[in-house]
């Protein structure tokens, strides 16, 4: 892997130097134009320059081309057949729009690859014109190394009155991450709200059983004990709750319990406000304890799936695509993943989220720091560094919300479930209530309440693809997934009148939990959960947890925090 990786930094100064030499400039000759429109006139085409170089939209005259380290996705991102990472969607709309075309260096995922990459990058003091950096302790060490362009003019200049708008609305906190000496050095991720944890049961399993539907996570674990009690499943096969041995959903699970931890108020590997106003990790919080109470309970009852220690993550894929699991919790986008493979398997599943409001009233505060955050950066001296927010401006404005010409295409990749990482520049950039707006008016537009010409077009994009599932003329899991995720999982975050408090900022504070804490309390955990130790158990845990080593970081935690303030 490391000669791998010093090749790719070879790789990356050669595309520099090539990048260098193929990018245009305002000195363009009339052959340069690259317009076929012969001799033109060179005060022209300097002012077309002038104005793509300090507008959020303005179109190069000849193609700006680039060298991107790229983050890429599990299974090539879903793109279909014949789409790249540099001939896609995104990468054609933004030829066509700005006239900008990214030349990979590298295609690694966001795993230890990509990131070993990046390190080497930095090392060798070579890194491409365009880069997006995982934290920011990376983004401040380029900041510090003099590697990366100042953004500040290019953030004023190249970006709409809507990402400035999008920004905005998560305060000052996040731009500031990527500030330094009171100038911005990077355009950094925004993280949506999300809303809670929901649970998603098989509502035609509680119709074939005739269960009546729960009002409450005690009546919905009765039901799942039902769909158990009476192997609706056939030959012995159905199982309880899906959970993973990781417990709770973070960036590498997919099935988690956070839901239970949340009715009691718990918020584990969260940083959370105490009663007494200060910070406290979340797992050994007493809320915590009975949250694993509850779960322990579970699992004696079969509730919880009884082989959950020895299941993998593709294991409960293919029970979900075999038919054997009808309860996970998931987000909002769930019907996406993984529940899509259920449909594609049997579309009389009828998956159905549910939210109970009871659950959600004593949540946890949550901190949150930019210690993982994504940032997007340029190359110090890299002739065009407006790319970057002009990019932003046509992806995440006009392409959402103004261009019915050309973003038909882009806007279609939601429908047919195209991951993010698809795009060049892997970061998204919206307003923090996105997925209530969009939810909001795709029902407004379906009850005709609201014309579809009002609708952005990625709104357009699900609009069309929700209309069709509805009317029966689209079949596909990736219809009923939009429907699912954008209609019906909205619907059910509204419903329970309290969205998810925001996370307070950490600044660049380090909360991260060394890797033997980490493995001290899944061990606990999953022991308690299994009832290889009792409940009490977690008190013998907590006091473990802070005598090695988390007693000093949680003081280090709340100094650093402290520090914010003063």
């Amino acid at each position: 892997m490391k000669r791998q990786i010093s090749q790719l930094t070879g790789i990356i100064l050669s595309f520099a130097l090539l990048a260098a030499g193929c990018t245009g400039g305002a000195g363009g000759t009339a052959e340069d134009d690259g317009r076929g429109e012969g001799v033109s006139d060179p005060a022209a085409i300097a002012a077309e320059w002038d104005e793509a170089a300090h507008t959020p939209l303005g179109k190069y005259p000849k193609t700006v081309e680039y060298t991107l380290g790229k983050i890429s996705g599990a299974n090539n991102s879903n793109l279909p057949v014949g789409d790249t990472y540099e001939n896609n969607a995104y990468t054609r709309y933004l030829r066509e729009v700005l006239n900008i075309q990214n030349n990979d260096v590298f295609e690694l995922e966001a795993d230890g690859s990509y990131e070993e990459a990046l390190e080497m990058s930095i090392a060798d003091r070579s890194i491409p014109d365009v880069l997006v950096v995982s934290g920011r302790d990376n983004l401040e060490t380029l900041v510090e190394a003099g590697l990366v362009e100042d953004l500040t003019t290019v953030y004023e200049e190249c970006t709409t009155d809507a990402i400035k708008e999008m920004y905005a609305s998560y305060g000052e906190e996040l731009l500031g991450s990527a500030t330094f000496d009171g100038k911005l050095y990077a355009f950094p991720n925004t993280a949506i709200d999300d809303g809670h944890m929901l649970l998603w049961l098989r509502a035609d399993w509680i119709e074939e059983l005739g269960l009546e539907e729960p009002r409450s996570m005690d009546e919905a674990m009765q039901v799942i004990k039902a769909f158990v009690d009476n192997d609706i499943a056939g030959n012995g096969q159905t199982i309880g709750l899906a959970c993973s041995t990781g417990i709770i959903a973070g960036s590498s699970e997919t099935y988690g319990v956070d839901g239970i931890f949340t009715k009691f108020g718990s918020a584990p590997e969260k940083w959370v406000l105490d009663d007494n106003g200060g910070i406290v990790y979340g797992s050994v919080a007493s809320e915590t304890k009975e949250a694993l109470r509850y779960l322990n309970q579970l699992y004696e009852d079969g509730i919880l799936d009884s082989r959950f220690l020895l299941r993998k993550t593709d294991n409960i894929d293919d029970l979900l695509i075999n038919g054997c699991c009808g309860a996970v919790f998931g987000r909002w986008w769930a019907p996406n993943n993984p529940l899509s493979l259920s449909y594609s398997a049997d579309n009389t599943a009828e998956w159905k989220p549910y939210l109970f409001a009871e659950d959600v009233e004593n949540q946890a505060q949550t901190f949150e720091s930019y210690d993982e955050w994504m940032y997007v950066v340029v190359r110090k001296g890299f002739e065009h560094p407006e790319i970057v927010g002009k990019y932003v401006s046509a992806i995440f404005d006009y392409a959402r919300y103004e261009d019915d010409q050309y973003a038909a295409e882009v806007n279609e990749y939601f429908a047919i479930n195209v991951d993010p990482t698809a795009r060049p520049m892997n970061i998204n950039v919206d307003y923090v209530d996105a997925l209530y707006r969009c939810g909001e008016n795709l029902e407004k537009a379906l009850a005709g309440e609201m014309s579809v010409t009002e609708l952005s077009g990625l709104e357009k994009s699900y609009y069309t693809t929700c209309q069709s599932y509805l009317s029966g003329n689209l079949t596909t899991a990736n219809g009923w997934a939009a429907y699912a995720s954008r209609i019906q999982a909205v619907e059910v975050l509204n419903s329970a009148g309290t969205r998810k408090k925001p996370a307070i900022s950490m600044g660049s504070v380090d909360g991260e939990i060394p890797q033997n804490l980490q493995d001290l309390e899944t061990e606990a955990f999953l022991k308690i959960i299994a009832g290889e130790e009792p409940v009490d158990y977690f008190d013998t845990f907590v006091q473990q947890w802070y005598d090695e080593g988390g007693r000093e970081l949680t003081e280090s935690v709340r100094d650093g925090y402290r520090q914010i303030g003063e």
